[in-house]
């Protein structure tokens, strides 16, 4: 499975960012997905997830009420909404999928990782 990570880019803070997660290769529609992120001198965090089914979410504390998950399972692509962008927010940003619908906030539990976009919130 390839994972390709879509729509990063430099926003003023309190804008908005669309990022798009296309999986190629074997449908993984039937395993969580989800997002992490980087920030420079960070580790990695967990941003948010999705079940297969799309019912189910989970942020972290940190982006909750400001960004939003979802997927399209037909496109095989998951969506993350980032509104009220903080500069904070400014990170590398992976999308990850699972092929099991566990639900799990460790980076190491997931079984594919994508590339990585760059989003930079600017104050």
């Amino acid at each position: 499975v390839q994972l390709q990570a879509f729509g990063g880019g430099l926003v003023q803070a309190g804008g908005s960012l669309r990022l798009s997660c296309a999986a190629s290769g074997r449908t993984v529609s039937s395993g969580t997905m989800g997002w992490f992120r980087q920030a420079p001198g960070k580790e990695r965090e967990f941003v948010a997830l999705i079940s297969w089914s799309g019912g189910t979410t989970y942020y972290a504390d940190s982006v909750k009420g400001r960004f939003t998950i979802s997927r399209d399972n037909a496109k095989n692509t998951i969506y993350l909404q980032m509104n009220s962008l903080k500069p904070e927010d400014t990170a590398v940003y992976y999308c990850v999928a699972d092929r099991t619908s566990k639900y799990t906030i460790q980076g190491k539990d997931y079984d594919y990782w994508g590339q990585g976009t760059l989003v930079t919130v600017s104050s």
